[in-house]
C-alpha cells in the first residue's frame, strides 16, 4: 500500500478517528487506526468494539492495501510532520510503514491487521434522515444526565426516538432525568427508537458540528445503529435491556410552580456552588417573595445569595447536588424557567418557561438542620 496526502488532511481525520480507538484493550489492534486504500479512495477506521468510526481521507492511491498503525503515535507523528506533502508506504519485508514528509521519515511497526474487526457499511435501506442541527442540540442538552456507571449499562445510554415531526431524547442516571422533545420543521420519512450509548451520540454530535452538514442519516438494526454524516460513518452497538418508563417518574401535580429568571439563577448557583465542597448540598430556602441559595462546607466556609421570586405560602427549604442542579439550569433554553416543587423530600422539576419541550427532574438531598 502506498498513498500520498497532505499533513492537514491526515492530522484532521486522525483527530476524529483516534477518539474512538480503545485505550485499554488487551488487543493491540483496537488501539490502532486502520488505513484502507482502494480504487474508491482511502478510509481511516477505528473502533473499541462498542463504537466504530470510518472517515474518508483526501489522498491519491499509488498501491492499494490495508494496514493498522498505533493510533496515538500516528496522531503525534502527523502533528509534527515538517512539510505539507506526506507519503505513507507499507514496507512488507520490514513489516513497517514509512511516513515521509519533507526531509523527515518515520518508520512505524504495523499492528496485526487480522485482529482489527470489520466495521459496518453505511445503511442504504430503512434509514431516516434528520436535521443535523436539531439532533446535535438535543444530544447536547440531555447527554449530561446519562449515567457513567457501567454497573447499570441501560442507564449509560440515551433513548432516542423520532417520528413524524418530533425528535425526542431521554437520559437518566437515577438521580436526575433529562427529557428534550424537539419539534421539526418538516415530517420525517420513517421512524425509529433506540437506546444508544451516550458516548457514541456525543461523538456523532461533535462530527456533525465540525462538518456543518444540514442532515444526517440513522439506520437502526437488531443490535446496532449506523449514522452517516458528511461521508463519515459512525456505528454503535445498542444497549440491551428495558429503558425506564420516564413518564411514570414525572409527578402529576406540584405544590409550587415558580417562574424564575434562568440566567440570574444560574449565575447565583455557579457562585454559591464554589463553597459546596466535599459532597455538601446546595440549599434553596424559599420564603415569601424570595429564595436564598446557600452552601456550607465545614473547615472551608459558606456562601449565600438571595434573589426575588414569586413564592407564596409556608417556607420551604430543599437541597440539591450542586453539579446536577447547575447542569439542569444550563440546559434550559430561554430567559426564564419554571421550577416546580412538592416538598423537601420529593423531586423538583425544571422546565422551559416558554414550553420549549425540555424537562429536568432532579432528586433532592435530605438536609440536616
Amino acid at each position: 500500500m502506498k498513498i500520498s496526502t497532505t499533513r492537514e488532511a491526515l492530522f484532521t481525520q486522525l483527530q476524529n478517528v483516534t477518539r474512538v480507538a480503545s485505550a485499554h484493550s488487551a488487543v493491540q489492534a483496537l488501539s490502532g487506526v486502520q488505513i484502507a486504500a482502494t480504487d474508491a479512495g482511502v478510509e481511516l477506521r477505528a473502533t473499541d468494539l462498542e463504537v466504530g468510526l470510518r472517515v474518508s481521507l483526501e489522498a491519491s492511491v499509488e498501491r492499494d492495501g490495508e494496514l493498522v498503525l498505533p493510533g496515538r503515535l500516528l496522531l503525534d507523528v502527523a502533528r509534527s510532520l515538517p512539510a505539507d506533502d506526506v507519503s505513507v508506504e507499507l514496507r512488507t519485508a520490514e513489516q513497517d510503514v514509512a511516513i515521509t514528509s519533507g526531509g523527515a521519515t518515520f518508520n512505524i511497526r504495523t499492528l496485526r491487521s487480522e485482529d482489527f474487526p470489520p466495521l459496518p457499511e453505511p445503511a442504504r435501506d430503512a434509514v431516516v434522515s434528520v436535521p443535523a442541527q436539531a439532533f446535535v442540540e438535543t444530544v447536547q442538552i440531555v447527554a449530561r444526565a446519562a449515567s457513567r456507571d457501567e454497573a447499570r449499562p441501560v442507564l449509560t445510554g440515551i433513548l432516542v426516538s423520532a417520528s413524524a415531526q418530533e425528535l425526542r431524547m431521554v437520559a437518566t442516571d437515577s438521580y436526575r432525568l433529562s427529557v428534550k422533545e424537539t419539534q421539526l420543521e418538516t415530517a420525517l420519512e420513517g421512524s425509529f427508537e433506540a437506546n444508544v450509548p451516550a458516548r457514541a451520540l456525543q461523538e456523532l454530535a461533535r462530527l456533525a458540528q465540525n462538518a456543518g452538514s444540514e442532515r444526517l442519516t440513522v439506520g437502526v438494526g437488531a443490535n446496532q445503529v449506523v449514522f452517516e454524516v458528511d461521508g463519515a460513518v459512525l456505528s454503535s452497538r445498542l444497549i440491551e435491556g428495558q429503558f425506564p418508563n420516564y413518564r411514570q417518574l414525572l409527578p402529576d401535580a406540584f405544590e409550587h410552580e415558580l417562574r424564575l429568571p434562568g440566567g440570574e439563577l444560574t449565575e447565583v448557583v455557579r457562585r454559591v456552588s464554589l463553597l459546596a465542597q466535599k459532597n455538601a448540598p446546595l440549599r434553596l430556602a424559599f420564603r415569601e417573595g424570595e429564595v436564598t441559595v446557600s452552601a456550607q462546607t465545614p473547615d472551608v466556609g459558606e456562601a449565600r445569595e438571595t434573589i426575588p421570586v414569586s413564592f407564596q405560602g409556608e417556607p420551604l427549604e430543599i437541597g440539591f447536588n450542586p453539579d446536577f442542579l447547575r447542569d439542569g439550569l444550563e440546559s434550559v433554553a430561554g430567559a426564564d424557567l419554571a421550577l416546580k416543587l412538592i416538598s423537601p423530600l420529593r423531586p423538583g422539576l425544571l422546565e422551559s418557561a416558554d414550553g420549549g419541550g425540555f424537562s429536568y427532574l432532579i432528586m433532592p438531598i435530605r438536609l440536616n438542620v
